[in-house]
C-alpha cells in the first residue's frame, strides 16, 4: 500500500464545532482576543488568534486543537486558515486562554491540558465565567504546573495582571488600564471627543483658537 505524501494531507481549516456555547463564552473570548490585539498592535512579530486550528505536527492533520485565545511571539501578523507550526519556523503558541461553557467536560479539558503541555505551551489559562474561577498554569522544569495564587498574577510573556473587582475578574493591560468591550470603548472615546469639544468652546470663549 502506498503512503501518502505530504502533498496529499489535508489540515481542514475548521473542526466543526462552534466557536462559542453561549454568549457569555463569546464575550470573554472576544474580550480577551481584541484586547491582546491591541496591547500587540505595533509588535510586528505577535500574533492573536482566537478558535483557530493548531497543528503541531507536520504529517498528522488528526493532531490539533483549536486554542479559544492563543499568542504567539515570533511569529508575524497576518491572515490564516490555520497555524502549522511547521510552517511558522516551528514556534508554539506561547500563551493560550480557554473559556470554560457548561458544554466542557472534564476529560475534554484534561486532553487539552495535556496537548498544552506536550507541545510547549508556556502559559495556559483556564477561566470559568460562571464560576469566576481562573486557573494559570506556567511551564516549569519541562512541564506546566499550576499557578497557586491568580490574584494580582501577573503573566510573565503578556505582562498583563489579573484581579477581581466586586468579586469579577478584572484584566489589566501593564499600564494598569482594564480590559474594555467594544462598547466600552467607543463609550470612552465618545465622552473623550465631548469632553475636548468642550474645551475648544471654552478656549474659543477666551479668544484662543485650540490647536487641531
Amino acid at each position: 500500500m502506498a503512503l501518502a505524501t505530504d502533498a496529499t494531507i489535508i489540515y481542514p481549516d475548521s473542526d466543526g464545532q462552534p466557536m462559542a456555547d453561549n454568549t457569555v463564552q463569546f464575550r470573554w473570548l472576544v474580550l480577551i482576543k481584541e484586547n491582546l490585539e491591541c496591547l500587540f498592535a505595533d509588535a510586528a512579530d505577535v500574533f492573536v488568534a482566537g478558535d483557530l486550528l493548531w497543528y503541531p505536527v507536520e504529517g498528522h492533520p488528526e493532531i490539533r486543537v483549536a486554542p479559544d485565545v492563543m499568542v504567539v511571539f515570533g511569529r508575524p501578523k497576518g491572515e490564516r486558515g490555520s497555524y502549522r507550526q511547521w510552517e511558522e519556523d516551528n514556534i508554539a503558541p506561547q500563551v493560550v486562554f480557554e473559556i470554560l461553557s457548561p458544554g466542557n467536560t472534564f476529560k475534554e479539558m484534561t486532553k487539552k491540558l495535556k496537548f498544552y503541555d506536550r507541545y510547549g505551551v508556556e502559559e495556559y489559562y483556564v477561566y470559568d465565567p460562571e464560576g469566576g474561577d481562573l486557573t494559570g498554569l506556567q511551564r516549569r522544569e519541562g512541564e506546566l504546573a499550576f499557578i497557586e495564587e491568580m490574584s494580582d498574577w501577573v503573566s510573565p510573556r503578556l505582562g498583563i495582571r489579573f484581579g477581581w473587582v466586586e468579586g469579577h475578574l478584572t484584566i489589566y493591560y501593564p499600564n494598569g488600564r482594564p480590559f474594555l468591550t467594544t462598547v466600552e470603548l467607543a463609550q470612552r472615546l465618545e465622552q473623550s471627543e465631548q469632553r475636548a469639544e468642550r474645551l475648544a468652546a471654552q478656549l474659543r470663549a477666551l479668544g484662543v483658537e485650540p490647536e487641531v
